[in-house]
């Protein structure tokens, strides 16, 4: 009896006592409101200049709004005052961005009002890259410098941890983001205690930012494409090849990622790779229109209103111009993330797969299109089904999306990631 009693005994770890957790609740929502904050001070600081930038001031010149020169010009001339902060400011606005994901290495305090303002201009000039990886490592790096100064009692990796899910928590608009990466990364390490003993302070630093964004500056991911109706074989099997599709694609800019980023690296000097890749945009901006312009999310609102105002060379376009888009600025140095244009490219194909075939829905199409592509971009599979699913209101869509995610996932599992290390070899 003794030895079933053993056997039959808990083999999880202890849960955590409230006690313990307690202490936990404060500095989680300071943090939480903090890197909220500082999103938003951002993105609107980057909006209005922005506005200055593309609209004031070729009416002044008298040069047309997102004309293929102005794109020219204003690209370029972003590669240069990017460039410049990269050269100049101190700590050089941080690491290579190409080896930098959502995980961000805590920056000494020196690095990171450039990476911020270099972020800021890069989000105003129009590459085609998202505020996410910048202004979660600024958020990592503030947070830990003025945790360890103020409060060194608390464990050491608490306030990376509380910085991250807070600015993911600000920039989804919802703390079920932040718990779904937090989740992924604790996955395959030892951790202490259940689960949600570890989620719990990071869960509250998401749901401060959440709330603290949406009071300030509330934001909507779904797109308000059609309703679907009761899911059928076609809307099964739609999903499924548009997220092959969509994995298929973003392989190929993730193969051509370190070529890329090799070749801008043979120009050696940030005043010379980042105006060449501001060159290159204009250029692509020129071939794909003022949509593949930005971070792209305001653009896929304006897509998604009209699903049937393009065709589908056009929809196509677009897709392949923003993947390139995304690539270049990426291995260029300009300083952004990949999540958010990355979705605009899933959108596109989405709307493509229902422009060729009608029968695919735009919602299914869209879905399946974001989640493909960014299973191969982030390799995150909680990150891609969470944000395939926010863009479309349905409760079926996710039934379908974990149907589509199988086979995408055997396409991009075990194979070179959107990131490089520091010698400029791919992360698998």
């Amino acid at each position: 009896m003794a030895q079933d009693s053993a056997q039959q005994a808990p083999t999880t770890a202890p849960a955590a006592p409230a006690r313990a957790l307690l202490p936990l609740i404060l500095p989680a929502l300071v943090v939480g409101v903090v890197s909220s904050l500082l999103f938003v001070g951002v993105s609107v600081g980057a909006q209005q200049l922005e506005g200055v930038l593309w609209q004031t001031l070729p009416d002044a010149l008298g040069i047309g709004r997102y004309s293929v020169p102005w794109m020219f010009i204003m690209l370029t001339a972003t590669g240069v005052v990017v460039g410049l902060v990269v050269w100049k400011v101190p700590g050089h606005a941080g690491p290579d961005p190409a080896t930098m994901g959502l995980n961000a290495p805590a920056l000494p305090p020196v690095v990171l009002p450039g990476l911020l303002l270099a972020a800021a201009l890069m989000l105003a000039g129009g590459p085609s890259l998202g505020p996410e990886n910048p202004i979660i490592a600024v958020n990592v790096g503030l947070a830990v410098w003025l945790g360890r100064r103020y409060l060194p009692r608390m464990p050491g990796g608490l306030w990376a941890a509380l910085a991250e899910a807070a600015t993911l928590g600000a920039l989804f608009g919802t703390p079920v983001a932040a718990a779904l990466v937090i989740s992924e990364a604790l996955a395959g390490k030892p951790i202490k205690g259940l689960l949600w003993d570890n989620l719990f302070a990071p869960l509250a630093a998401a749901a401060a930012g959440a709330l603290t964004t949406d009071l300030l500056h509330h934001a909507s991911f779904d797109l308000h494409l059609p309703l679907i109706g009761r899911p059928d074989a076609r809307d099964v099997l739609s999903a499924i090849v548009v997220a092959v599709v969509g994995a298929l694609l973003g392989m190929c800019a993730v193969y051509a990622f370190p070529y890329l980023h090799s070749a801008f690296g043979r120009l050696r000097h940030p005043m010379l790779m980042l105006p060449a890749g501001g060159l290159v945009l204009g250029a692509l901006g020129a071939l794909g229109g003022p949509l593949t312009l930005f971070k792209g999310l305001d653009q896929i609102a304006v897509l998604a209103r009209d699903p049937e105002g393009w065709t589908a060379g056009q929809f196509a376009t677009m897709t392949v111009v923003k993947l390139t888009a995304l690539t270049v600025a990426a291995t260029c140095g300009f300083r952004g993330g990949r999540i958010f244009p990355a979705v605009f490219v899933g959108t596109a194909l989405g709307l493509c797969a229902h422009a060729l075939v009608s029968g695919v829905q735009p919602a299914v199409g869209v879905a399946a299109g974001v989640l493909g592509m960014l299973l191969a971009i982030t390799r995150q599979g909680w990150v891609s089904l969470f944000t395939a699913a926010v863009l479309v209101d349905s409760p079926v869509i996710l039934a379908l999306l974990c149907i589509a995610s199988l086979p995408a996932w055997l396409l991009v599992t075990g194979r070179p990631q959107m990131q490089l290390r520091p010698d400029g070899t791919a992360v698998r």
